[in-house]
Order: C-alpha cells, then structure tokens, then sequence
C-alpha cells in the first residue's frame, strides 16, 4: 500500500554551471563546476547541496530518535562529507561520511546505538542504503 508523500519538495536547475532554484523561490542558488574539476568554482554544485540535506535531515532524525534514547542531542550537530569519484565504468558515484558531534554526557556506547538507529530512521539514510557507501563516524 502506498501513502501519499507529506511534503513534496520541487526544484529546477539548468546543470552544473548555471542556476538551481526551488519552486517557491526559497533556493535560488548559482551553480558551478568546483576547482577541482576544472571549473571556476564561482558557485555552489550538487555534491554541496546533497552534502548540505543530508546533514540537516540526519542532525532531525538523530534529534528524535535521541529523545525516544532519553538522550539530551541538543548541542549535537552533524557534517556530511560528500565525496564524486569515477565508478570504473565511465560514471561516477558518490560516498558519504558522516560526522556527528555528540555532547560529552553520551557514552560511547550510546552514540553509536544512537548514530545506527538514526541511519534506519533518516530519509536520505533509507534512499542511499546499497546504493553508495555511508560512514557513521562520531567527532
């Protein structure tokens, strides 16, 4: 059975040198190939934007599942590292490390209990499972 999404988020871009922009006009954003491929760099590019989501959607999803932990995240916070590499085939593919930095009060133990419920819980967890290769890594 299928449900019907809760939010649906639109957007628009013209390719890595151009512009991407939501359709409520809220990200409205230069894009552009990054230095080290050979761009000028003058703009944003996907890997940043995934990079950006991704973090911001993990840091929630590990806020709620840290509150059913009885664990206090308030100060955590969470930076993914998107890595472009050839796949060997003449694409590429992405990898993704991501660094949390949880509050001292948390026991080792309990981060990482925290940090593998939070990428069963997480949206963009559970759209890149088996598709690229995701690091949990505690700072």
């Amino acid at each position: 059975m299928s449900m019907s999404p809760l939010y649906t988020a639109i957007a628009t871009a013209s390719g890595r040198d151009g512009r991407a922009a939501s359709n409520d006009g809220k990200l409205d954003v230069a894009v552009a190939l990054p230095k080290e491929l050979g761009g000028d760099g003058l703009g944003t590019n996907p890997e940043q934007l995934f990079a950006a989501g991704y973090a911001a959607c993990f840091a929630s999803a590990m806020k709620l599942v840290a509150g059913g932990m009885k664990l206090d995240v308030s100060d955590a916070a969470v930076t993914a590292e998107v890595g472009l590499k050839p796949n060997g085939s003449g694409g590429f593919a992405l990898e993704v490390v991501l660094r949390a930095e949880l509050p001292d009060t948390i026991s080792a133990e309990d981060g990482e209990r925290l940090l593998e419920a939070t990428h069963q819980v997480c949206p963009y967890s559970n759209a890149t499972r088996g598709n690229i290769p995701v690091s949990l890594v505690r700072e």
